[in-house]
């Protein structure tokens, strides 16, 4: 039978004495906090139990621990012992739920005596009960009764950890709803029991702390937030308080489940979580000033004053639920006011139920009712919820449901419900809804109400007669013996335990022989040192990567059915590693895969899961780099070929590979850095040393294999470490030998990978470079060779010593090489001058996207619009004389362009729209109207021009007469993105609220409202019946313009989409999104969509994707370019499958606003922040 408690610790100050900023030893006790140690545990730390969590003394003494002048004294309530509990969370996601009782202890003698102490000091202490069962008011208790027994002049008569030993060892966890458990500590008898399955979940505590610190209405606006997922911090001067409510928060959203970060006392130290951009609900100690963290988007609760604060508004709860939710509320806790003037008739009356319970003091019956008053309120919007659920796949339809209750309802639906019932699935994923899972209490709750009847007949009854289990006292060694301490005693330590505070007690005390010792500063100070963040870091290193651990563990564990890069998984990993700025969470996520390998894991992974951890790890080094984090970029490195090693036929790819394109490898300092490392750390350091050097340099090119870095490039590379090593000319032979003979063996990187997943490369025309023709087979998704890269290759030549001919004859070589390739492809790219501000809106007029309105001979002209108010026309066409015009008229940055054969139009952040002659260069016409800025534009056809605006409207103007032809569409937030068919008539437009609206223009109505994504909209096409939205919650949708609904969702990008582009030629969607990835969709039998390529070639957010009948040109944030074709006419490539890379031009080293991509003529422009714009035309 599993045990009731796991540990039982006590934390306080240990031998190591260390300030909470960091400094080392003990710096007096005025307003110096130091941090908490592990002092004793039971069971021992050798017992095959797993160990308690390595955070845990910070987290039950979240303020530190401080140094006292006296112990208790019954007049000063401050030095009273406190009992509160607090709750960590697993890896795995479970709760470990942690009893705390702190007091003032005497500080050890020796210690004392290390550190120079004052004598008859006292130091904060705390006893602790972990368990992962939540009994709060058990633990308490019994760990106020083992206080009682320690500092009680009568004593024990038992030594007390012997008391201690006996409830972890002997006490067992009660069968939920059919066992008691009695015993006893000393003469105090404890009884523990479990609620029934097919209840609540079991919460051994009080709710009516959370209704004592804010009314009914914060507690619905805090209710709100948490089924929003907002970021949500309680603030209070009572840990117990902050505990209590959150718990209390977490139950009362039942049956939704809240799964993100949830730290209810978050330690002093921690602070800096606060700003943290998942969601998450914590609790601070009001103590701990906050006032200089950015808090935009915080739901800061003031549970001490009733307030709420929020930057963002929090919307009111769905109506007519929420209104009958708040007034069971008041009925629950103002019976007496809410029943004051009627007359109660009979006993059965509900008003006089009410008025019975609302007269007795607060006890577990209120408990249960006021969970039941919020169950009901999810049944009420719920009903006949498992109708929407397709039996198999167990899906619900939540478009269908929503427009039933906006029928039932009689008004369009509302999106607070859209928002919370994406919550509820989750409720059904863990099966609760599935045909042959039974009736949950939803269900029971419904028919209740249906019949009439009590809502507690819905709970399971315990049984009549529990079985009693009596777990016996321990007998006493010597019966009249009493045991007194007069501090908490110590548990019998180790000879090596003992050896080893003794050291560190010797240390301390030498280093007081040393003068001028180094003062503490004030932790109180406004600013950290950097001993001081790095205190903070080897804190957080702690939590984080128990985090990380338990997190990589789940997301290896995923089902074949579920996309590693929608998983919460993967998203918590990604959001810490790019969270924070110290690189603790790339650090910790390396050494957790680090650790995972070397406890025998055989890296096999699936091929959704590999490209998981192939971005991660990408991510980790790119991040790594720009903080000069070379030992992290080492680390990264070197597990990335341990992964591809231990399972070589089941990767179809290399991690390494992936990392190819990312420009450390370019700098030799880092690879003699890497020599040296593993030299150091060669075992075997007794042979020759040529030898040994010869070694590693086959290990370092065997990593340039992995990288695909080119061959004499790396050749170059092994060549400059072995002159640094002095490797003589034979072994310098010796090692080309090498590597030679195991290129003609085809060992290539690690050895030979099945030939049945290789697939064969296309051929592509003779003028192609060569790392051109080694990306084509990359992009083709799985299944890639081995052989090849996806990425292009822009590598500066190495830094060798000016004394050092050879390397400067290698350097020249190399040149003359690349200023061959220079010739070659120079022609392709031009640098576009002109702006003098960021270029911050660019359009080609593509006869894919303006249909009749493009002239016959058309050159694609590109139009780029910038800070600097003005626009520039380019005719790509003329060489070395592209510019034709400057357009002067903004008076802001210009947002919008858009274009016919006679016309330009253009928006900006001065809220006009301007319209000029194509011919003449001249402003033709100013459209004023809107309130906001602009965000779109679109020249239709019949002279006429669309615009939306950050105002929430979308105007028709007429390019004629410069009237406002029609407010043809009123959204209640600003529009970001919208689409225009000019047959149909219909328009689409979507924005910050996430909801897409669909006007039918020529009839001047609304015909649908488009409920489904969680954030903003940010990029929409229109294709036919067809629309496709993107959206910053990492999703894009594909709806049904007839029909009104969601056909699909796609979710398997890490980051928001940031274009979606219609394939009109297969019928298929590409998606580019912010992690720098583009997904290549299409319709599978049965009409299902289906992820069929995804293209890696770009490392930075997705700016445009455009798709042409045989081109698809792509460009990303980080101004790298690449272009796909399609082969005419052959199977292999029909389909979105067929789409195969072309090629990539060098990158640049701007940072890039925005691209156009003119797929037609495979022509990509990109405009920078510095005003410059990059064109490239590769010879087709």
């Amino acid at each position: 039978m599993a045990k009731l408690v796991e540990y039982f610790l006590v934390c306080g100050l240990g031998p190591e004495v260390q300030a909470s900023n960091g400094a080392r030893g003990y710096h007096g006790s005025s307003g110096v906090s130091y941090s908490p140690s592990l002092l004793d545990q039971f069971p021992p730390a050798s017992t095959d139990r797993p160990p308690p969590p390595p955070q845990l003394p910070m987290c039950v003494l979240p303020g530190g621990v401080a140094f006292h002048s006296t112990g208790f004294i019954i007049t000063d309530e401050s030095s009273y012992p406190r009992s509160y509990p607090i709750i960590l969370t697993d890896g795995d996601g479970s709760k470990i739920y942690v009893s705390c009782v702190a007091f003032r202890d005497p500080v050890d003698e020796d210690i004392a005596e290390a550190y120079r102490i004052p004598a008859n000091s006292y130091v904060d202490k705390c006893i602790c009960l972990v368990s992962h069962s939540p009994c709060f008011r058990l633990f308490a208790e019994a760990l106020e009764e083992l206080h009682r027994l320690c500092f009680s002049p009568s004593g024990s008569s038992k030594p007390l950890w012997d008391i201690v030993a006996h409830m972890v060892t002997s006490v067992p966890l009660p069968t939920p709803g059919q066992s008691q458990v009695l015993f006893s500590l000393e003469s105090r008898l404890l009884c523990i029991d479990m609620p029934p399955k097919g209840g609540f979940p079991h919460a051994d505590m009080s709710f009516q702390p959370l209704l004592q610190c804010l009314d009914v209405d914060n507690v619905l606006q805090l209710f709100v937030s948490i089924l929003l997922e907002r970021r949500v911090l309680l603030r209070a001067n009572k840990l117990s308080l902050l505990t209590m409510v959150a718990e209390a928060v977490c139950h009362l959203i039942y049956p939704i489940k809240w799964q993100h970060v949830y730290i209810p006392v978050l330690f002093y130290a921690g602070v800096d979580y606060i700003e943290a951009p998942t969601p998450y609900l914590m609790g601070l100690h009001s103590a701990v000033d906050i006032s200089n963290f950015s808090l935009d988007g915080v739901v800061v609760v003031d549970l001490e004053n009733n307030q709420i604060f929020s930057s963002e508004a929090i919307p009111p709860l769905t109506e007519p639920e929420g209104s009958i939710l708040r007034r069971d509320l008041v009925r629950l806790l103002y019976p007496n006011v809410v029943h004051l003037d009627r007359a109660r008739k009979t006993i059965g009356d509900p008003c006089y139920d009410d008025l019975r319970l609302g007269n007795k003091k607060w006890n577990e019956q209120h408990d249960l009712e006021l969970r039941l008053i919020f169950l009901q309120f999810f049944a009420s919007v719920l009903p006949d919820y498992r109708k929407f659920v397709v039996s198999a796949m167990n899906v619900f339809n939540t478009q269908a449901f929503l427009k039933k209750r906006a029928r039932a309802l009689g008004r369009q639906p509302d999106p607070m419900a859209s928002l919370w019932l994406f919550r509820f699935m989750d409720f059904l994923d863990r099966g609760y809804g599935a045909p042959d899972a039974g009736l949950n209490l939803v269900d029971k709750l419904q028919s209740a109400i249906a019949n009439s009847e009590s809502r507690g007949a819905i709970l399971p009854l315990p049984y009549d007669e529990p079985e009693i289990i009596t777990v016996a006292d321990i007998q006493s060694k010597a019966a009249r013996s009493r045991f007194c301490y007069d501090r908490f005693p110590a548990n019998v330590r180790t000879q090596f335990e003992e050896e080893k505070r003794s050291a560190v007690l010797a240390k301390a005390n030498a280093s007081f022989d040393r003068p001028n010792r180094p003062a503490v500063s004030s932790p109180v100070s406004g600013s950290f040192s950097p001993r001081e963040r790095a205190a903070e870091r080897d804190r957080m290193v702690l939590d984080i990567k128990v985090k990380l651990q338990g997190l990589w563990l789940r997301l290896l564990n995923l089902s074949s059915v579920e996309d590693p890069f929608s998983s919460f998984e993967y998203g918590t990993i990604l959001a810490l590693i790019e969270s924070d700025a110290e690189g603790i969470g790339g650090s910790g996520f390396v050494e957790c895969v680090r650790e995972h390998i070397h406890s025998g894991w055989q890296c096999r992974v699936s091929e959704e899961q590999f490209m998981a951890v192939k971005e991660l790890v990408k991510t980790i080094v790119n991040r790594a780099t720009s903080r000069n984090d070379m030992e992290t970029v080492r680390d990264a490195l070197e597990i990335s070929a341990e992964v591809h090693r231990r399972d070589a036929g089941n990767i179809l790819d290399f991690v390494q590979r992936h990392l190819g394109s990312l420009p450390v490898w370019d700098d030799i300092r880092f690879w003699e850095g890497y020599c040296e490392y593993i030299m150091e750390r060669s075992s075997d350091r007794t042979g020759k040393y040529a030898d040994l050097v010869t070694e590693q340099l086959v290990v370092i090119a065997r990593h340039l294999a992995g990288l695909k870095v080119p061959d004499p490039e790396a050749w170059l590379i092994l060549e400059s470490l072995a002159l640094k090593n002095n490797l003589g000319s034979k072994q310098l032979i010796k090692l080309r030998g090498i590597l030679a003979h195991v290129q003609n063996v085809k060992q290539g990187y690690w050895g030979k990978l099945p030939t049945s997943r290789a697939q064969p490369v296309a051929s592509y025309p003779q003028d192609r470079q060569e790392n051109d023709d080694s990306q084509s087979s990359q992009a083709a998704g799985a299944g890639r060779s081995w052989m090849q890269s996806m990425f292009s290759r822009d590598r500066a030549s190495f830094r060798q010593p000016a004394n050092d001919a050879r390397g400067r004859s290698r350097q020249n070589q190399r040149a003359n090489v690349d200023s061959t390739q220079a010739v070659k492809r120079s022609p392709a790219l031009r640098n576009l001058r002109g702006h003098t501000g960021p270029v911050t809106a660019l359009h080609v007029g593509t006869r894919s996207e303006m249909g009749d309105l493009v002239g016959e001979n058309e050159p694609g002209m590109f139009i780029s619009g910038s800070a600097d108010c003005t626009l520039k026309m380019w005719d790509p066409t003329v060489r070395g004389s592209e510019f034709r015009a400057t357009l002067e008229g903004h008076t802001a940055t210009i947002r919008a362009i858009s274009s016919d054969k006679l016309r330009i139009v253009s928006g900006g952040d001065d809220t006009l729209v301007l319209i000029w002659d194509k011919a003449t260069s001249q402003n033709s016409m100013k459209l004023d109207g809107h309130r906001e800025k602009i965000s779109c534009v679109r020249m239709l056809s019949e002279e006429r021009v669309l615009s939306a605006s950050h105002d929430g409207t979308v105007k028709m103007w007429d390019a004629r007469t410069d009237a406002c032809v029609a407010n043809v569409g009123q959204s209640s937030s600003a529009i970001l993105c919208m689409d225009y068919d000019d047959t149909t008539r219909v328009l689409a437009a979507a924005g910050m609220d996430g909801v897409v609206k669909v006007w039918d223009v020529r009839a001047g109505k609304q015909v649908h409202m488009l409920l489904g994504h969680k954030k903003w909209i940010r990029t929409l096409r229109m294709v036919k019946d067809t629309i496709v939205t993107g959206s910053d919650d990492w999703t894009a949708r594909v709806w049904s313009v007839s029909q009104g609904s969601c056909d699909a969702v796609l979710a398997c990008h890490a980051g928001g989409i940031t274009c979606v582009e219609y394939s009109a030629t297969d019928d298929g969607i590409i998606t580019g999104s912010a992690d720098g990835l583009v997904r290549i969709w299409e319709y599978q039998n049965g009409g299902l969509l289906q992820c069929v390529k995804n293209v890696g070639v770009h490392v930075s957010p997705i700016l445009s994707v455009k798709a042409g009948p045989r081109w698809l040109a792509i460009g990303a944030g980080d101004n790298s370019m690449s272009l796909f074709h399609k082969a005419e006419q052959n199977d292999q490539a029909k389909g979105m499958a067929g789409w195969q890379l072309y090629r990539t031009p060098q990158r640049s080293a701007a940072v890039v606003r925005c691209v156009a991509c003119d797929a037609d003529r495979g022509r990509i422009c990109s405009g920078g922040r510095n005003g410059l714009l990059r064109l490239w035309e590769p010879n087709l």
